[in-house]
């Protein structure tokens, strides 16, 4: 009988080595005893797959692409935020460069905002895992060397569209040089420049309310035009020409919704041009809750509560502008200046809170409380307002320095008509 088994065994080895080999695996891994099989010495796992720790190792130390985004960030927008989220996509972590304040004085004039708003709205971005503050205008051989080897850098990126130096070089041409240069498509219907415009245009309608306030002909005032109105447009006016889809929605979006248990905190707001104030409050008020819910009031509604040339971007252009930020979960694209019962079911909203710091006149021109329900049901918080920060006090900031913005403005849009004329489809995105 034994010299039977013993036989059976061998052929068994010799004839079906690899069924044999997998029930000698399966035997291991279910910790049998290799006393089962008599004289048969049954190896351990490691030893039957000795290469196991080595995949193991490889896998998890394997190198993380990161990849290097700079810019001035000045009047942050969704084409920031896009060009951010596109270079994210190239690699696993997402470095970027602000560039400082005396670089783009050198370069361009003064910026709008300062180094530590911009650095506040570059970090605010969710795409965003490392910020170098105060990077260098043009990426020189000593930057870029630094970028390599102390920041482990592997790849340059840049948007397609071209950007030359005051000598006409290629600010990137190093980095091509080296074959350490990726490009993205550029966001198009938006940039800094536009919006600028957007404010000055404001300003000359503002100062020719003035005109006519003190020469008594205020009954004029309905013959004047907001920036994003039609009647702007053909009078040389500025206005969005950003084509919003649901796909550029989703791209922003985090696909994902509270869960049965979260705390679901709301505030609402214009969040016109999105500014460091903006991401400091709605910072402070995802610290109190799991899910970050954000009302965007309808374009409407914001020129109801702040006049006729408000808001400065639509509701899309804003939508993205909120749904950029790390600290958002979702967004209510047009939200009602009301926050309901319905609203509070619906949403399974816990918190409701709003800023210190505000420009809705929500309780002007005889409006109701638009918190009275959740008053009512004590789920309402005011928060104090990190920055003092407004939109309106940006725009100042431009008003003041006006001649200089129209300049560069004049220069940049020059350089921009030229960029699109001869600009031809780039897939991508």
């Amino acid at each position: 009988m034994e010299f039977v088994s013993s036989n059976w065994i061998k052929d068994g080895v010799y004839y079906y080595s690899h069924l044999f080999g997998g029930i000698m695996l399966t035997c291991a891994l279910l910790s049998f005893s290799t006393s089962y099989f008599g004289a048969i010495s049954v190896p351990t796992v490691p030893f039957l797959i000795p290469q196991s720790r080595f995949f193991h190792k490889k896998k998890s130390t394997k190198k993380r692409v990161r990849v290097y985004m700079d810019g001035c960030f000045d009047l942050m927008h969704y084409g920031h935020a896009n060009a951010l989220r596109q270079a994210k996509e190239l690699g696993d972590e997402l470095v970027v460069g602000v560039v400082s304040d005396e670089e783009i004085i050198a370069n361009k004039g003064p910026p709008v905002l300062s180094m530590q708003e911009r650095l506040a709205l570059v970090s605010g971005l969710k795409w965003v895992d490392e910020v170098i503050a105060d990077a260098p205008y043009a990426i020189t051989e000593e930057f870029m060397n630094r970028l390599f080897n102390e920041h482990k850098i592997d790849y340059i990126i840049h948007g397609d569209d071209p950007c030359t130096l005051a000598d006409g070089t290629d600010a990137y041409a190093l980095a091509k040089k080296a074959g350490r240069y990726k490009q993205i498509k550029r966001t198009e219907g938006v940039s800094s420049t536009d919006i600028v415009g957007r404010i000055l245009s404001y300003m000359k309608d503002a100062e020719a309310k003035k005109v006519l306030l003190e020469s008594g002909h205020s009954g004029e005032f309905e013959n004047l035009t907001s920036p994003g109105s039609e009647e702007s447009r053909a009078n040389g006016g500025h206005i969005s020409h950003f084509l919003p889809t649901s796909r550029r929605i989703v791209q922003f979006s985090n696909g994902t919704g509270p869960g049965p248990n979260y705390r679901v905190v709301y505030i609402d707001g214009a969040f016109d041009l999105f500014h460091a104030g903006h991401v400091e409050i709605l910072k402070k008020a995802r610290q109190l809750g799991d899910f970050l819910l954000v009302g965007i009031y309808t374009d409407q509604t914001v020129s109801e509560l702040r006049g006729t040339h408000f808001p400065l971007m639509n509701l899309h252009e804003r939508s993205l502008s909120v749904l950029a930020c790390r600290y958002v979960d979702e967004v209510i694209i047009g939200a009602p200046l009301e926050v309901t019962k319905d609203m509070i079911t619906t949403f399974n909203i816990s918190l409701v809170v709003h800023g210190t710091v505000t420009e809705d006149n929500c309780f002007s021109n005889g409006n109701s409380d638009p918190y009275a329900v959740p008053k009512s049901m004590e789920i309402f918080k005011i928060l104090e307002s990190p920055k003092d920060i407004t939109t309106t006090s940006i725009a100042q900031r431009i008003i003041a320095n006006h001649e200089i913005y129209l300049k560069r403005n004049a220069k940049k849009e020059a350089s921009e008509k030229k960029y699109y004329e001869e600009k031809k489809y780039v897939s991508g995105d």
